[in-house]
């Protein structure tokens, strides 16, 4: 199942413009796609409340009886829209399951001094480091009238970090997700401009979303049947193992708990603590972000 989470610390740089769009790329290409909106603010949520039924489909997660969030039945393909401030313990989740992390960077020194924190951290967790987790840069909100997405592509390429192209500070992407659209949804003719600058983006998503399969690899429908054992692997086999509270209201499912043999003992895990609230009575953004349980 392949992973795409867009990541930024800083808030307010695109980041849910951004997953709402390759998860919509995503679903034209005929793939069962799910934007799971872990940002407290569950702006890609809201969006998807305002989608039209009729246009390709994208799931959000599902709650069962418990309360608890899951992953449909059914996905492929998977984009995850992270909070604002995403570090340590938390950051290093989202790692763990993600095949790549696009970082959306608007033009000041700010957001590149925010971003080039956040790549640091990244490049010091071995997914990353090793290549296995893949890493680009975007560009967002940029004005074609000045030398910002030139700059953009000398920052990145200073930290040794694809830059896949900028995309233009324009309406067209304001309308479009007030309707619950993206670009793709619309005419080719009415957003050449802007499809034109996703090219780059979706070649070099293109082989992630999309792998070769081998000709001795089980079909998808084995691998649903006879889950593989992956020998050595640091990634955990599901998405979202067992959780506390991810968003206000809802936990991940256990699927890795309901899997295990019953014959392998439950080992007690480490779980390491998480910032308290600055406030009392606050609620952190994730209060135990993909906490792996029993």
């Amino acid at each position: 199942m392949p992973v795409i989470a867009i990541v930024n610390r800083k808030g307010g740089s695109g980041k849910s413009t951004l997953a709402a769009h390759i998860a919509a790329w995503c679903a034209r290409q005929g793939n069962a796609v799910m934007l799971g909106d872990v940002d407290r603010q569950q702006s890609s949520r809201t969006w998807l409340r305002r989608r039209d039924p009729a246009l390709p489909a994208i799931a959000p997660w599902a709650l069962d009886q418990k309360n608890t969030l899951r992953v449909p039945t059914g996905i492929t393909h998977v984009v995850l829209d992270t909070p604002g401030g995403l570090h340590g313990f938390e950051l290093a989740r989202v790692v763990m399951f993600a095949d790549a992390i696009l970082m959306p960077v608007c033009h000041s020194v700010f957001d590149r001094e925010s971003a080039a924190a956040c790549h640091a951290e990244l490049m010091a967790l071995p997914r990353v480091a090793s290549g296995r987790c893949r890493l680009a840069t975007v560009g967002m909100r940029i004005d074609g009238r000045t030398h910002a997405a030139e700059t953009l592509r000398q920052w990145s390429e200073g930290l040794k970090l694809p830059f896949l192209g900028a995309l233009r500070e324009t309406q067209m992407y304001v309308r479009c997700l007030e309707r619950g659209l993206t670009i793709f949804d619309l005419s080719p003719s009415q957003a050449a401009t802007d499809l034109a600058q996703w090219q780059p983006l979706i070649e070099w998503m293109t082989p992630l979303l999309n792998p070769v399969q081998a000709a001795n690899d089980p079909t998808p429908t084995t691998r649903a049947v006879t889950p593989p054992t992956r020998l050595g692997s640091s990634r955990p086999e599901s998405l979202m193992p067992a959780q506390e509270s991810l968003i206000h209201g809802g936990r991940l499912s256990a699927y890795a708990a309901t899997t295990r043999p019953a014959s392998v003992p439950v080992q007690p895990l480490h779980k390491p603590s998480l910032p308290r609230a600055v406030n009392p009575g606050e609620v952190t953004q994730i209060p135990q972000f993909l906490k792996r349980g029993a």
